[in-house]
């Protein structure tokens, strides 16, 4: 099975285009509800808190878990892959949601925003990421402190998340005036995407990463058929949560549809 982990809600938006790209293979979901959001915790709580996630997901027996969340893939990614992977699950593959996103934008555009957490704009993965494959890339990054909170709590239509969006496409334009595309760098901010589109010009391309994120995740699986042999192709839905209230319904707003959580500790 795949594994899907997110620090709340949001990886929902990336498990949903998954199954639509891939809709035999089985998936197991895990939301850290119980401790989101994860974008104001220290570098070392979002470490452990990942890895807890991670680990949780390869001890079910997935071959492979995508990391859906941008502040754990840039705070807990790289770690995993070279300290942990080697000594405890060699044979296992953790992906994130970062380097799709800077692969497409690397490719098609030149001046591009990035809408995310404080601690994903403070790690600088996306420029870093980005400057490697494209040294002349002009990228201005933007902390949407908050947002995340008035998402999970149902609030992604008030009048508070409008206007916290507005002062966000704000900030960007006034730091490039020229900019070409707009990624919404944390998997929480689809649910609020037509807020940011009516804000940004018509001329800004705005960016979903779950759709990148589904794109990218086929194409490694054709390039690595070994792993792909590995995974369970029963189109079995799993999905567990760390928080002890009934969440269905506020996930049905990310996935689409009602969703029935196992409570688990990880």
């Amino acid at each position: 099975m795949i594994g899907v982990f997110d620090s709340g809600f949001g990886g929902l938006s990336v498990l949903k285009p998954i199954h639509d790209r891939l809709p035999h293979y089985s998936t197991i979901y895990l939301g850290d509800n119980a401790r989101a959001p994860y974008g104001v915790r220290s570098e070392k709580e979002i470490f452990e808190f990942t890895l807890q996630g991670v680990r949780f997901l390869l001890k079910k027996g997935c071959p492979l878990v995508v990391i859906a969340c941008n502040t754990a893939s840039a705070q807990a990614l790289r770690r995993i892959q070279q300290e942990i992977l080697p000594i405890e699950f060699p044979d296992r593959r953790v992906l994130g949601v970062i380097r799709p996103a800077v692969e497409y934008l690397a490719k098609n555009n030149k001046r591009v925003g990035i809408f995310a957490t404080h601690a994903a704009v403070e790690s600088q993965a996306y420029i870093h990421e980005l400057y490697k494959l494209r040294p002349e890339m002009k990228v201005s990054q933007i902390a949407c402190p908050g947002l995340v909170d008035l998402i999970e709590k149902g609030e992604q239509t008030s009048d508070l998340a409008d206007k916290l969006v507005k002062k966000c496409v704000q900030k960007l334009l006034i730091q490039d005036p020229q900019v070409d595309g707009a990624l919404l760098g944390c998997t929480h901010y689809p649910l609020v995407s037509s807020l940011f589109r009516a804000h940004l010009p018509t001329e800004i391309h705005l960016l979903i990463q779950g759709d990148i994120t589904a794109v990218s995740l086929a194409s490694y699986l054709e390039r690595h058929p070994e792993l792909d042999q590995q995974l369970k192709k029963t189109a079995e839905r799993i999905y567990f949560t760390t928080n002890h209230d009934d969440l269905s319904g506020l996930a049905s707003v990310f996935y689409g549809k009602d969703i029935l959580f196992q409570q688990t500790n990880i």
